[in-house]
């Protein structure tokens, strides 16, 4: 992996891992910096989401906060100059999902445009 490819798919985990911030999904200002204005979901429950329903979500943290998200099997791929896909485990409480997100560089930095979760259902 070259520089630029390693900086890119870095910039990407990394937002990807803020917006699983506990304390980044509490704020819509901090979710509003990395989400794109195009942004859409295909959520593990089936439901579309796009920014303003993201945001609209998006409240102050409850004082008991809701189970730690653990990532496994992390990975990102440059598909293009702009633009990466990160795909990733998660575990929230033993609620598992495959995930993969498309990350896309804009003028305001690396910007999640794409985002689709999986459950998986135990054998």
């Amino acid at each position: 992996m070259y520089d630029e490819e390693r900086e890119s798919v870095q910039a990407a985990v990394e937002g990807e891992l803020r917006l699983l911030d506990p304390d980044v999904r509490a704020s819509p200002d901090l979710v509003s910096a990395l989400l794109d204005p195009e942004f859409f979901e295909f959520g593990a429950s089936g439901q579309r989401w796009d920014r303003t329903t993201i945001l609209s979500v998006t409240t102050p943290a409850p004082r008991e906060r809701p189970p730690a998200v653990t990532v496994s099997e992390m990975s990102g791929r440059l598909l293009a100059p702009d633009l990466v896909q990160v795909t990733y485990v998660s575990d929230e409480g033993g609620r598992r999902a495959r995930r993969s997100s498309l990350w896309r560089r804009t003028a305001h930095g690396w910007r999640m445009y794409f985002h689709q979760g999986t459950l998986i259902v135990p054998e």
